[in-house]
C-alpha cells in the first residue's frame, strides 16, 4: 500500500510527539508517505495566517491527516482552529475511545472499554449567534440541532458498533428539559435504532450518564450524543483511564478525516522530551483502522500495551525516566 497523508506537526510539544509517532509508523513499513502542512502558531509565524490555504488543499487532496495539538491565539482569528477544520471539511463524527491501560494512574483497573461518538458540527458548542448586549449585562447564544445532523451521527455510531462487534449504544440527551433541540436528537435516534435490532439501544439523561460513568464505567459500550455533551463526556472518560495523555480522537466526514491527540500543546514542557506520545500514537491507530488496516492498528495498540506492561522507557507522567523518543523506540521494538 502507498498512501499519502497530511502531517500537521502543531505547536508546543506537537513536533516532538509527531516525530515519535512517525518513527513508530515508519518501523511498521506501511508504505505511508507524508506531506507536511502548517497550522496554528507555526503557520501564523511562517505564513501570516493560522490555517493557510495550502494546508486546506493538502487535506482535501489526501483526505487523511494526522495532527498534533494546535494553539489558537486569544483575541484573533478563529474561536478554535479545530472547530474551523471540522466546519470546513464537515467532519461530523468525533470518535473518542477510552480504554484502560496497564501501569497508569486510574481508579478503575481494566474495567473501562468504551467509545464516545460525538456530533461535531452543530449545537451549542459551535457558538453560533453569540451576542452581548450593549450594557454587557445579557449574553445570548443560539443552539441549532438538525434532523440530518442527528441522524447521521447516530447512524455512524450504530454502524460502527455493528462493524466492530459492540453490543450496546447509549443515546445521551437532555430532552426532559431541552425539548426542542435535545428532543429532536432523541426522537431521531430512536428511529435510527429501530434499524439495528441486534444492538441494544439505551437512553440516558446527560447528568445521570456522568454520574454512572464515574461509578460503573464498565456498564457502557458506545455512547452517542450531541456536540457540547460529547465534549464534556469524552474528557470525563479520558479521566477514567488515566488522563488526556492516553486519549486519541478521530474527526471523520464523508470526504476527509483528521486524527489527533486531544490534549493541549503543553508549552511548559515543550522541547524537553517529557511529552507522552501515546495519545497521538493511538490516534494513528484509529487512522490505520480508517485506512482499512485493522490488523496493523491492532499491532500498534498491542505494542503500546506491552511497553506499558514492561514499564520500558516510560515518560515521567507514567512514572518512568524515559523521554518522548525513547518511549517511542521501545514501542517500535515491539510492533
Amino acid at each position: 500500500m502507498t498512501q499519502t497523508i497530511t502531517v500537521i506537526r502543531g505547536d508546543g510539544i506537537g513536533p516532538e510527539i509527531m516525530d515519535a509517532t512517525l518513527h513508530v509508523l515508519d518501523t511498521m513499513q506501511l508504505g505511508l508517505q507524508y506531506e507536511e502542512a502548517d497550522a496554528g502558531l507555526v503557520a501564523l509565524e511562517k505564513h501570516g495566517e493560522l490555517l493557510p490555504q495550502a494546508t486546506m488543499d493538502s487535506i482535501r487532496k489526501n483526505r487523511v491527516a494526522l495532527k498534533s495539538p494546535l494553539t489558537t491565539p486569544v483575541g484573533e482569528g478563529f474561536s478554535s482552529i479545530n472547530v474551523e477544520l471540522r466546519k470546513r471539511f464537515d467532519l461530523y463524527a468525533n470518535v473518542r475511545p477510552a480504554k484502560s491501560f496497564p501501569n497508569t494512574k486510574t481508579r478503575f483497573g481494566s474495567d473501562v472499554d468504551l467509545i464516545t461518538v460525538r456530533e461535531n458540527t452543530e449545537g451549542a458548542y459551535i457558538g453560533e449567534g453569540q451576542e452581548l448586549s450593549a450594557d454587557g449585562e445579557t449574553a445570548v447564544l443560539t443552539q441549532k440541532v438538525t434532523r440530518r445532523g442527528s441522524e447521521r451521527i447516530v447512524r455512524y455510531a450504530f454502524d460502527m458498533a455493528r462493524k466492530i462487534g459492540r453490543k450496546k449504544v447509549t443515546v445521551v440527551h437532555k430532552a426532559n428539559i431541552l425539548k426542542s433541540t435535545s428532543g429532536l436528537f432523541l426522537k431521531t435516534a430512536r428511529k435510527v435504532a429501530e434499524e439495528y435490532p441486534e444492538i441494544e439501544c439505551e437512553e440516558m439523561i446527560v447528568d445521570a450518564c456522568c454520574m454512572r460513568l464515574v461509578m460503573y464505567p464498565e456498564s457502557f459500550d458506545v455512547i452517542v450524543t450531541t456536540n457540547l455533551f460529547g465534549d464534556i463526556i469524552s474528557d470525563l472518560c479520558a479521566g477514567l483511564v488515566g488522563g488526556l495523555g492516553l486519549a486519541p480522537g478521530a474527526n471523520i466526514g464523508s470526504d476527509a478525516a483528521i486524527f489527533e491527540a486531544v490534549h493541549g500543546t503543553a508549552p511548559d514542557i515543550a522541547g524537553q522530551g517529557k511529552a507522552n506520545p501515546c495519545a497521538l500514537l493511538l490516534g494513528a491507530a484509529q487512522m490505520l483502522d480508517h485506512l482499512g488496516l485493522p490488523d496493523k492498528a491492532t499491532r500498534l495498540r498491542e505494542a503500546i500495551v506491552a511497553t506499558l506492561e514492561a514499564k520500558d522507557s516510560l515518560t515521567p507522567d507514567l512514572g518512568g525516566s524515559g523521554n518522548t523518543m525513547s518511549f517511542a523506540k521501545a514501542i517500535a521494538s515491539r510492533v
